[in-house]
């Protein structure tokens, strides 16, 4: 199956791309990113690119769509994950664990996440814990 985004790569990137798999200095699915875009670069089909590397079309397709959008350190580079806010403070973590190794409450023999909630609001260590959404299940 032909590929439907072409890809040309400058000298430049060329070079880099080959002097980035020669260095040894990444993780091995960096190095899959870089190998993918030479070898589309060179003209091999998705199918190719796919069956060399044992990787999935969606993945050819992305390595392509990262280096047309943002160039070469977007292939070689991955984006930061987004940081989420900490449920608790340091303190807060603190004291929850330290409630958690004091004895269970009467009519239980440990503490649940449920009970530990509880007492933490009970305490004014937090707010009212939401409720989690069931997941999906398939």
């Amino acid at each position: 199956m032909k590929h439907l985004i072409p890809v040309t790569l400058s000298e430049t990137d060329r070079a880099s791309l080959q002097t980035f798999i020669h260095a040894g200095k990444a993780n091995a699915r960096t190095f899959t990113r870089a190998r993918v875009l030479l070898k589309a670069a060179e003209g091999w089909t998705d199918q190719q690119i796919c069956d060399a590397f044992d990787i999935s079309r969606n993945t050819a397709i992305r390595v392509r769509q990262l280096y047309l959008e943002g160039g070469l350190e977007a292939v070689l580079h991955d984006k930061r994950q987004a940081r989420h806010r900490q449920a608790l403070s340091g303190g807060q973590a603190a004291h929850l664990i330290a409630i958690a190794c004091t004895p269970a409450p009467d009519g239980h023999d440990h503490w649940t996440l449920r009970l530990l909630g509880g007492k933490a609001v009970e305490l004014g260590q937090c707010p009212r814990p939401s409720r989690p959404k069931p997941s999906a299940s398939y």
